[in-house]
């Protein structure tokens, strides 16, 4: 695996890459685990290269202290990368990445209004503007996002489609532990007993044959703090907050749940 810590040596191997092969793109931000592998490995079966980046980005974090406590696992993460196979990782610098600073910005008018754009103003801001920075230095042909963060793929999505990027973006199924709990980078800092209040959690809010009411209802009597719990384009949707730890989690409504689960 080539790893890339400056924009330029990037760019230098990206113009040798025929045009002919295929390049998968897979950008995190760290802190990986095996929702992210399925990623990469998606990536691998359906591109002839793959290039992960990894780049805490500031911008997308409405709270500083979220930022600050974001758990940071580099040398983890690429030994993932390395056993999932990726060619490439790129590790770009905050002072490359905002060279002007955050003076030019992707600004959606809709979607940020609902959910996540309501609760975390100017996260998705944060968030378009730098897949778009990366989507423009990596030129690939499909970027992969997972479907926990349904929001933010479908505007990943209209955003390409309203600037007519030559990109397909392709929504892969949630990973999930035996509990129903969706893999994140937010549980590693659940202590214990929160950790079995999130599995609670998980396995409440997949009662798809309850109403919005009712589960609210549940999840408050457990010590839940919703957030939100609401219906969109047929799809149930909420984010929870246990202790400080602030989870999302969705599913498609009106057909059997699909839990993708891991023996991880």
């Amino acid at each position: 695996m080539q790893i890339f810590h400056t924009l330029a040596d990037w760019r230098a191997v990206r113009k040798t890459i025929p045009v002919t092969a295929s390049l998968g793109f897979v950008p995190t931000m760290g802190n990986l685990h095996v929702g992210h592998a399925s990623l990469l490995t998606t990536s691998r079966q359906e591109n002839d290269l793959t290039l992960a980046s990894i780049f805490v980005n500031p911008t997308q974090f409405n709270k500083p202290d979220d930022f600050t406590h974001y758990p940071r696992t580099l040398e983890a993460d690429l030994a993932l990368l390395s056993d999932t196979g990726v060619d490439y990782c790129l590790l770009p610098q905050e002072k490359e990445i905002y060279a002007t600073g955050y003076t030019y910005k992707i600004d959606e008018t809709i979607s940020h209004q609902l959910m996540e754009g309501k609760h975390r103003p100017g996260h998705f801001t944060g968030m378009l503007t730098i897949v778009m920075k990366l989507l423009q230095l990596v030129q690939p042909q499909r970027a992969y996002f997972g479907e926990k963060d349904y929001q933010q793929f479908q505007l990943i999505r209209d955003m390409v489609t309203s600037f007519f990027l030559d990109i397909e973006i392709k929504p892969c199924p949630t990973i999930r532990e035996t509990s129903g709990l969706a893999y994140s980078s937010r549980n590693n800092r659940l202590t214990p007993e929160q950790r079995q209040l999130a599995d609670q959690f998980a396995r409440i809010f997949h009662q798809s044959s309850l109403s919005n009411e009712q589960l609210i209802t549940a999840l408050t009597a457990c010590g839940v703090s919703v957030d939100y719990l609401e219906e969109h384009e047929g799809r149930r949707f909420t984010a929870v907050n246990i202790g400080d730890i602030r989870l999302i989690d969705n599913y498609k409504l009106n057909s059997s749940v699909s839990v993708t689960h891991t023996g991880a």
